[in-house]
């Protein structure tokens, strides 16, 4: 029969083993394996968080090592098989020598179960993540050039040693042959592709640059609404006036393109293009000059502009009618409204550059309802922020009045943006028409 010790006995004995040498041992080489570890998890975010400006830096020290991280650089898909490799390795290095220790201390019985788990489980996996992965790419995002140029050497050295260099080859054709038999494509949101311009932007990048890629990233969103002229701002001619009537029209209009409409400018019947009048231009009594227009293009009002831009280039055409739920034409769009998302005001020797206003006195503006909010800034002499930040959707100044109040202010009503005073002059049931801003004194 064989006699088992009580428990409290085992306690004691574990006790009185303590750190051997081994333990020692393992203990300085698992806190070397964690040094290495956060080093590989550093360099990946270093590495692959290069802004251009430090890939350019790099790029012009023409040394050695800037030659070698270039090299690197040059081989995303190696680089990351590398690190990986060599983290994974450190990883299960340190799980195993860790289970060393714990079995001189915490041997695998029942009675020390739940500690083992805990230790094993949360404990180590807790020191794993905050030395080998947060803490170094936290300290490597910010550091990243600093980081690549410490890493430079040991990385090239790991990338050329066997068995590490083969595992490593082995692991890069192993994704092309993934990606070379793969159906799906990688997609990526439009928000997504905005985060990654806000997070590119340099201090001494061009506005105009940004902007122009910004357009293009939220082109294929924006709705036909949201960029035509309003029918009630839309020069359009009546298809019962006379040719005399029409010159002068379109002298006074200066368009090379006019909506014509039947009855009301509810109902376009067509689109006048100047030049088709040209040879009878001589003949003020021309009766046939309705015969010439050209049929219109209509358009619902949430059509994406992308898909317009594609329309217009596959039927030649310049201008689209923008009509409501009802059939009725609400406005109309262009190709120089739909440029202008991307490249913004587009101008000519036929537009009017002059902002028109007022000014009262040296704190008291009058504006059209339509001005612009960019014209705004530039008549205050403002950078626009505080309406930047609350204008919505928004345009003008009109528009941003109805969007802060949720409706169309009546005559000498009026909302306070911090140190403007915005007070409507003019307004009907349809829009606001003029308005006076009262700068007030800090």
């Amino acid at each position: 029969m064989t006699i088992s010790e009580p428990p409290s006995y085992e306690l004691y004995q574990i006790a009185e083993a303590g750190f051997s040498t081994n333990n020692y041992i393992y203990l300085g080489i698992i806190v070397l394996l964690l040094l290495v570890s956060a080093m590989m998890s550093g360099s990946e975010s270093a590495f692959f968080s290069l802004r251009p400006l430090d890939r350019e830096e790099i790029k012009q020290e023409n040394s050695a090592k800037s030659k070698l991280i270039s090299d690197l650089l040059a081989k995303p898909k190696e680089l990351l098989a590398t690190i990986l490799i060599t983290n994974n390795f450190v990883n299960v290095g340190v799980v195993i020598l860790s289970t060393f220790i714990l079995n001189d201390f915490y041997p695998p019985t029942k009675d020390f179960e739940i500690k083992r788990f805990l230790l094993e489980v949360l404990g180590i996996t807790f020191i794993l993540l905050m030395t080998g992965e947060v803490i170094p790419k936290i300290f490597a995002a910010k550091n990243s050039l600093r980081v690549v140029r410490w890493m430079v050497y040991p990385l090239n050295i790991l990338r050329k040693t066997p068995p590490l260099s083969w595992l490593k080859n082995l692991l890069v054709k192993g994704s092309f042959f993934i990606q070379k038999n793969a159906k799906g494509k990688t997609s990526i949101t439009t928000d997504e592709l905005e985060q990654a311009i806000a997070l590119t932007k340099e201090d001494n990048d061009s506005e105009d640059d940004h902007k122009i890629l910004e357009g293009i990233v939220k082109f294929g969103r924006t709705e036909a609404c949201q960029i035509m002229t309003p029918r009630i701002e839309v020069d359009a001619i009546d298809i019962s006036s006379n040719f005399k009537d029409v010159l002068a029209f379109i002298l006074e209009a200066g368009y090379s393109r006019i909506p014509v409409f039947q009855d009301t400018q509810d109902n376009v019947v067509g689109i006048l293009y100047i030049k088709d009048l040209l040879p009878n231009l001589s003949n003020l009594n021309y009766l046939e000059w309705s015969t010439v227009i050209r049929k219109p293009f209509f358009i619902p009002e949430n059509k994406k502009i992308n898909d317009l831009l594609q329309e217009f280039k596959n039927m030649k055409m310049h201008m689209a009618i923008v009509v409501d739920e009802y059939g009725g034409a609400c406005g109309i769009v262009t190709l120089e409204d739909i440029l202008e998302e991307i490249v913004g005001d587009i101008t000519d020797e036929f537009d009017d550059d002059e902002i028109e206003y007022s000014k009262v006195d040296p704190s008291t503006f009058i504006f059209e309802g339509r001005t612009s909010l960019n014209d705004l800034y530039k008549v205050l002499g403002i950078d626009g922020l505080v309406f930047e930040n609350l204008k919505g959707e928004a345009e003008t100044i009109g528009g941003f009045v109805v969007e802060q109040a949720g409706k169309i202010l009546k005559n000498k009503e009026f909302i306070e943006v911090e140190n403007f005073k915005i007070i409507v002059e003019s307004s009907d049931k349809r829009r606001v028409k003029s308005i006076k801003i009262q700068v007030k004194s800090n």
